[in-house]
């Protein structure tokens, strides 16, 4: 481990006026990071002491661009998406950013969660000796199958960070019981929780709809394509039969794998509406339309509870075990029999739905982006802090 030098302190002590603004690298590639970076890059944009550079690793292209316009974010460094795979993608965008990492001597390198993009960005940051932090640090399963390769590339992103900004308690005593040092983690909330109410705030989204709302589903994850994903198709279509009166609304991943499956099942049935992905804040308008979310992603279970609007989650596990213990979601798993069998009794129970969407949102109170902000000015602009680093 090492710290920085007296002189690198020295650079970013005194007053702002005087402060040699400090490069700061934001790598991000896929939709869930830019929506949960972007409070932050903006209010490092509107500092005096920082010098913030966003990177796009094109990891997501398509799906990417609409977001950032959402946010209002023009990437600084756009990287050339290279080959089909995971693995190729892989290949290419960790050469073109050693060369990023080698252009100037930056300060930190932050990324958040557990993308490929993510692990990439903290491993060019590692081999160029930069400080790293790491937001939404500590999600784990203990399971690397589930999901993969997530689980694994959060691990390693928290072997060499020097700051780990973890959103909740549990994630705060996983790190711990991992052995990292605790005066590198810093529990603050989930960015997305600040996205959620700018985006709110400045869309004027509120619940526009009478009755119950619809029945709102999406499936992605890699762990569920196949078998599993024709399962939860199955079931959906099962349910929309049953329940005639009950909209459904599904935003289809653009991914072949699972758009294949989706359209074929679902296709035809009349209260089910397949549509292209939403931006975000047409996610964040189905969220509070919402009478029920079905869904393997990571980011609905955290943002539904704000509307109070209850989870069932398509997997065996779940990194965000918080909202299962918090009443807000329950894990079902993508099993045609469980989720019929769970739909049908909120449906049919008044008192176990009301159970679970009056329960709060456990993930924050949307200051997380503040709190990331603050600490990062103390560290590398006031009063010297220790910033460890894996040598």
């Amino acid at each position: 481990m090492r710290n920085l030098s007296h002189s690198e302190t020295a650079a970013g002590a005194g007053s702002h006026g005087s402060t040699v603004r400090k490069p700061i690298l934001i790598v991000a590639g896929t939709r869930p990071e830019i929506i949960k970076l972007a409070p932050l890059y903006h209010a490092l944009l509107e500092s005096p002491w920082a010098e913030v550079h966003w990177l796009h690793t094109g990891q997501h292209d398509g799906m990417a661009t609409p977001i950032l316009g959402c946010f209002d974010i023009v990437p600084d460094i756009v990287l050339r998406r290279t080959g089909g795979s995971l693995q190729a993608f892989a290949v290419g965008c960790r050469q073109q950013l050693d060369l990023v990492m080698m252009s100037r001597p930056w300060s930190l390198v932050i990324v958040q969660g557990d993308t490929e993009s993510a692990f990439l960005g903290a491993l060019a940051a590692f081999y160029n000796r930069v400080p790293l932090a790491h937001v939404e640090a500590g999600l784990r399963t203990y399971n690397m199958d589930r999901p993969f390769p997530e689980e694994g590339l959060r691990q390693m992103i928290s072997r060499i960070a020097s700051f780990h900004f973890a959103p909740t308690l549990r994630s705060h005593a996983a790190l711990l019981s991992e052995g990292i040092d605790d005066a590198t983690i810093h529990m603050t909330g989930n960015t997305v929780i600040d996205a959620q109410q700018w985006t709110c705030s400045r869309h004027g989204i509120q619940r526009c709809v009478d009755g119950r709302g619809q029945l709102l589903v999406t499936a992605h994850r890699r762990e569920n394509w196949g078998n599993d994903l024709a399962e939860i198709c199955h079931a959906i279509a099962e349910i929309a039969a049953e329940i005639p009166q009950l909209r459904v609304l599904f935003p289809v991943h653009l991914n072949p794998v699972v758009r294949g499956p989706v359209q074929a099942i679902l296709g035809g049935v009349a209260n089910v509406t397949l549509t292209e992905p939403l931006d975000y804040p047409g996610m964040q308008q189905a969220l509070a339309n919402a009478w029920l979310v079905l869904t393997d992603s990571g980011g609905l279970q955290e943002e539904a509870p704000t509307y109070g609007v209850p989870v069932l989650v398509l997997r065996e596990e779940t990194e965000r075990p918080e909202a299962v213990e918090a009443g807000c979601a329950a894990l079902v798993g993508p099993t045609h029999a469980a989720i019929v069998r769970q739909v049908r009794r909120l449906w049919m129970d008044a008192d176990a739905y009301g159970r679970m969407s009056r329960s709060a949102n456990p993930f924050g109170d949307g200051t997380a982006s503040r709190q990331i902000f603050d600490l990062l000015e103390d560290a590398l602009v006031g009063s010297p802090r220790l910033i460890a680093q894996t040598a």
